[in-house]
């Protein structure tokens, strides 16, 4: 339990005013909850879809506008933070102890803000083509989410890490990597199977388990290469970038 109180009050904007212990255990455990919480996250976005077509009765664009700010509220806008960093860093073209800097500047630069008006466009857009084909959103919203955190898990635990500060530096040297790495995988196995019988198709679980294994390796190469490693910032930048290409996947695919 107290694993998931920190990762609602340290991954959320929900209001959690308790000091909780910062044991291994607990931060294990606030990692293994992550994916849970991604996926209540998402249950809560499906039902500000259903609020605004079925029972308001606006159109899908204006649906899916609320349901990515709804996202964005509940998360306190922190994966899109890591994800406008991410940008000014990378896009800064300059050496590896420079764009840990960038990372690291709490200001965002022009390559940040474009990154991230590009992502809210992406994410719209592709919210909106799912609502527009009525399609059985229920699943597909919590399996989303949940997955992409599950998927950041592996790259976490998988990375070393690319500054020795940070609060991506404390939870790691607080963790239990080999216990979060197996169960993120078993889980993301898990929620793929379940996601496969209640759509009755055996594509879509295999697609989204590729890509997702296809992100986390491609971006841990990615994250060494250019940023020596992993840090806050780049795990959110994982997070919503791996989310829109699974709802891309899944748009493909059904």
């Amino acid at each position: 339990m107290n694993g998931f109180m920190l990762a609602v009050q340290f991954f959320t904007s929900i209001p959690i005013r308790k000091e909780l212990p910062m044991e291994r255990k607990d931060v294990t455990g606030m990692y293994i909850s992550l994916p849970f919480v991604g996926g209540l996250i998402g249950l809560a976005m499906y039902s500000v879809a259903v609020l605004f077509v079925d029972i308001i009765g606006t159109g899908s664009l204006l649906a899916a506008v609320f349901v990515v700010v709804a996202g964005i509220a509940l998360t306190g806008g922190l994966h899109m933070d890591g994800f406008a960093d991410t940008g000014d860093a990378f896009f800064s073209y300059r050496d590896r102890v420079k764009r840990l800097e960038i990372l690291d500047d709490p200001r965002i630069g022009a390559f940040g803000a474009m990154s991230l008006i590009l992502l809210i466009v992406v994410k719209i857009a592709l919210v909106e083509e799912l609502i527009h084909r009525n399609v059985e959103l229920l699943p597909l919203f919590i399996a989303v989410p949940f997955l992409a955190r599950a998927g950041m898990n592996v790259y976490f635990s998988t990375t070393r890490l690319a500054k020795e500060k940070g609060i991506a530096h404390f939870f790691k040297g607080k963790l239990s990597v080999g216990k979060l790495m197996i169960g993120s995988v078993i889980m993301a196995v898990a929620m793929a199977a379940v996601l496969g019988i209640v759509l009755h198709s055996i594509l879509v679980p295999v697609v989204l388990l590729g890509v997702l294994c296809g992100s986390a390796i491609l971006f841990r190469t990615w994250s060494l290469k250019h940023f020596g490693g992993v840090s806050g910032d780049l795990c959110g930048a994982f997070i919503e970038g791996t989310e829109v290409l699974l709802w891309l996947a899944i748009i493909i695919c059904i």
